[in-house]
C-alpha cells in the first residue's frame, strides 16, 4: 500500500515536517499535485464549501487559484496528537482588481496510517491590505528557508 510519510504517530518533529510539506505542496498551486497527499474519499470544510474525495477537492483549488493571484502561503504548527495536527496559517494574494488580501486561518487535519489526509476543517478570515502592507516576499513557489516564519512576523 502506498504511504505518504511521514504518517502517524506524529511526533513534533514530523507534524512540523508534515505542515512544511503541506505549506510547500500549496505554494505550487498546481492542484493535480496537491490533491496527492489526500484519500480518495477526504472530507473537507473550507469556509462555506464542503468537497468530499479528490476530484471535489481539485475542482476547489482550480477555483481558488484561478480567483486568488500572486498566492504566497505560511502555515506554522499549532499542535498535534497521535493521527491529528492543528496548523495556523496567512496567505496573501490579489483579486483582478489588483486588491490585496491576507488570510488568516487555522486547520485541523485527520491521517490515515498511511500518511494521508482524511479530514481538512479550515477557518479562514480575509483582511483587504495596501500593497505597502504585504508581508510575503518571495518568488512564486516555495517560501525560501530564510523567510520568516508567521511568529517571527508578528503574525
Amino acid at each position: 500500500m502506498e504511504t505518504k510519510p511521514p504518517a502517524p504517530p506524529f511526533t513534533r518533529e514530523t507534524a512540523a515536517q508534515k505542515v512544511r510539506m503541506a505549506e510547500d505542496a500549496w505554494n505550487t498551486r498546481a492542484p493535480e499535485r496537491v490533491v496527492l497527499v489526500y484519500t480518495e474519499d477526504t472530507r473537507w470544510r473550507n469556509r462555506a464549501e464542503f468537497p468530499e474525495g479528490r476530484a471535489q477537492v481539485r475542482q476547489f483549488l482550480e477555483r481558488k487559484w484561478a480567483r486568488e493571484l500572486d498566492y504566497r502561503l505560511v502555515k506554522e504548527l499549532w499542535a498535534h496528537d497521535g493521527s491529528r495536527i492543528a496548523v495556523r496559517f496567512a496567505y496573501e494574494w490579489r483579486d483582478d482588481a489588483h486588491q490585496w488580501f491576507r488570510a488568516y486561518g487555522n486547520e485541523n487535519w485527520a491521517f490515515n496510517d498511511q500518511g494521508f489526509m482524511t479530514h481538512r476543517y479550515a477557518s479562514i478570515n480575509d483582511l483587504p491590505i495596501k500593497e505597502s502592507e504585504r508581508k510575503f516576499f518571495w518568488p512564486l513557489g516555495r517560501r525560501p528557508d530564510e523567510h520568516p516564519g508567521l511568529s517571527d512576523l508578528g503574525l
